[in-house]
């Protein structure tokens, strides 16, 4: 793939995530596109609460009375200013981002951003390359700081507190009372010269139809001799547990920098691919425990992309101590047999308003099991959590949900959203999905088999739901599954909508409830009419209802989101349904050969692979156009789409190790 200068990947975004919830966050570019683009954002009830408290920096050089920035940035309407700025001539993102800019002079400086994952701190570097001789340089620095909601935006406003207090190479400030304090630590000179930038402007805020104009204020400009050594500035909010101790370091700013970023590579090269490294972000502090991340910038954790993910995150990259805590923190929040969806970002009362989530946990404390690591008391405690799940589902729970008389999960109730597709536009809900969802019914069967191994109050219920989607959910046609049976509570009435949710009815789960030439045509039609570069697309192109373009405002974004648009995390349930029919349907009783599995992995990984050199770069995207080129869209840095890439890598190691054990 060419790749465009630095200065012209706009869409191109970066993450250094801090294990808590809070990130440093920016563009390949250097301009900031969204308005949770910063150095500094940190969690104050991990991983919510999130506040944005340094926006950036504005950076340039001084020599012989001339001044050259380092930095760019846009304001409103549209103006990137300076246009002299240096130019910047590479931009590396391992081990973190890394940036090297040429001066009107010929002269490189080397800028650098990485988060220590030990302290929640954001270390900016700057470097001058090849300085024999080059004599002095002064670099002149000013944050530019909020104290607000990542989800909002800040104006000017007398309520802003510009005081400092000057300790030594420290410098504090609190914008507002109810905020963290900023510490930066440096190794430069501070002046104390307030202001106000106004009128930045976020093009991608723009794009999603959102306000985009923001406020920042600067407190003052920090001064460095870069011809005599780097400059560095250690940034941290004061106050939360991550940062104790802080103000007790040593006061050498550029010791501790090294040493920080010594420990942090250390950490980094220890992981064995760069999937498996981006991984890590996602796994951060909850409460007692750990938990998972559903994406960046704006997603905490989600209950139902906690279990999705993990399978991918953790159990395919060996962390099975933190899938383990993971999986037994949730079991907390079990309630009528429910887990919750989210956690919101204000206030502790979970939202329990996913049919699937509580399946979803089974799925992933099943895999987590039979993996061999569970102890006698976790292996109980999953094992009770599964029972209350299961037994809440077939007595019934919240919102209908319900064993019915056929054994199959009815589920949904007006204005409610419970299955993944879950978008909604004031009172209207997108796709509904009110009845027995084809998804929910193959993830129930398997909660209901996976119980069975220990239990065997549900096995009478097990046989007649299988028996009943056998009957009921396949078209006459032979063509695929419905996608929902009982829509809308009403008895026989069918949705033939062709969606990707029939492909976890054959792949994607532990047990496939559709077997032989059934499960090769819903892959078949998966394949024909659903499958992008980007994964598979969420309606078929013919629907009159597919929309093809996600973009706009709220509203047209979110009557988008599963009409259409496809899903890079529904690749995993595409390719294990696709490598279990082909094992199927081969001459060898079943047995995958290495030919199967390259193709597989050149035909539908390739892409995914490609794209995490673009947009979230080493992560995978949250969705994609489904009309052609596919642009990605939603969160650059999605969990569970780079979960199963990871776990179906996983899958086709193993089926290669398998076919090789055979011969």
């Amino acid at each position: 793939m060419e790749m465009k200068p630095p200065s012209a990947r706009e869409s191109d975004e970066w993450l250094e995530a801090d294990g808590r919830g809070g990130y440093a966050s920016g563009t390949v570019s250097g301009l900031r596109t969204r308005r949770y683009h910063a150095l500094l954002l940190c969690a104050t009830r991990p991983p919510t609460g999130r506040k944005v408290l340094v926006n950036g920096v504005e950076a340039w050089v001084e020599t012989a009375g001339a001044r050259q920035s380092l930095t760019r940035q846009r304001y409103a309407p549209d103006l990137i200013v300076p246009d002299d700025a240096a130019d910047a001539q590479a931009f590396e993102p391992h081990p973190w981002p890394v940036w090297r800019l040429r001066l009107r002079d010929g002269r490189l400086v080397r800028m650098s951003c990485f988060v220590d994952k030990a302290s929640a701190r954001t270390v900016l570097r700057w470097d001058l390359e090849g300085t024999a001789g080059a004599g002095m340089l002064i670099l002149k620095v000013r944050p530019l700081l909020s104290g607000r909601d990542y989800h909002a935006l800040h104006r000017e406003n007398p309520a802003f507190d510009f005081s400092a207090a000057v300790d030594g190479p420290r410098v504090r400030w609190r914008p507002y009372g109810d905020v963290p304090a900023i510490l930066a630590h440096t190794n430069g000179r501070y002046a104390h010269e307030p202001d106000w930038y106004r009128s930045f402007c976020y093009a991608r805020e723009r794009e999603r139809g959102l306000d985009d104009i923001e406020d920042l204020a600067t407190p003052g400009v920090f001064s460095f001799d870069l011809g005599a050594g780097p400059a560095v500035m250690i940034l941290s909010a004061v106050g939360l547990a991550a940062t104790d101790g802080v103000a007790a370091e040593a006061d050498d700013a550029l010791a501790l920098a090294s040493a920080m970023g010594g420990r942090e590579a250390a950490r980094r090269a220890a992981y064995p691919d760069r999937l498996s490294r981006a991984a890590d972000a996602y796994v951060v502090s909850r409460a007692r425990g750990l938990t998972l991340v559903a994406g960046y910038p704006w997603f905490t954790d989600w209950g139902r992309d906690t279990f999705i993910a993990m399978r991918g995150l953790l159990l395919a990259t060996g962390r099975l101590d933190d899938a383990r805590a993971i999986l037994l923190e949730w079991t907390r929040y079990i309630s009528q047999g429910m887990l919750p969806n989210t956690f919101p970002d204000e206030g502790d009362e979970p939202a329990y308003n996913s049919v699937d989530a509580s399946l979803w946990f089974v799925i992933a404390a099943h895999d987590y099991m039979e993996m061999g690591h569970a102890d006698d008391a976790a292996r109980a405690s999953l094992r009770a959590a599964i029972d209350t799940i299961v037994a809440g589902y077939a007595g019934g729970t919240r919102h209908g949900i319900g064993a019915d008389a056929d054994g199959l999960l009815r589920a949904g109730c007006p204005g409610m959203q419970l299955t993944w597709m879950d978008a909604k536009v004031g009172d209207w809900v997108v796709t509904p999905r009110i009845g027995k969802p084809v998804e929910v019914q193959a993830l129930w069967i398997n909660a209901l088999r996976i119980v069975a191994a220990w239990n065997g109050d549900h096995g009478e219920l097990e046989r007649r739901a299988t028996a009943s989607f056998a009957r009921r959910f396949p078209k006459p046609d032979g063509s695929g599954l419905y996608d929902v049976v009982d829509d809308s509570h009403e008895a026989g009435r069918l949705d033939g909508s062709v969606r990707p949710n029939q492909l976890f009815a054959v792949g994607g789960l532990p047990h496939a409830v559709v077997q032989g030439p059934l499960a090769r045509a819903v892959v078949a039609q998966v394949e024909a009419e659903l499958l992008t570069p980007m994964g598979p697309r969420t309606l078929a192109p013919g629907d009159p209802a597919y929309a093809g373009h996600y973009g706009g405002g709220p509203a047209q974004r979110d009557a988008a989101y599963h009409q259409g648009t496809a899903w890079p995390w529904l690749i995993g349930a595409f390719v294990q349904a696709w490598l279990r029919t082909r094992a199927t349907a081969g001459a060898q009783g079943g047995e995958l050969g290495p030919e199967a599995v390259e193709q597989a992995r050149e035909r539908w990984l390739a892409p995914l692979y490609r794209h995490l050199d673009e947009g979230g770069l080493d992560h995978v995207s949250e969705i994609a156009d489904g009309d052609a080129p596919h642009r990605c869209a939603g969160a650059p840095f999605q969990a569970w789409s780079l979960g199963e890439l990871l776990r179906v890598e996983s899958m086709l190691r193993d089926a290669v190790r398998d076919v090789a054990r055979t011969r």
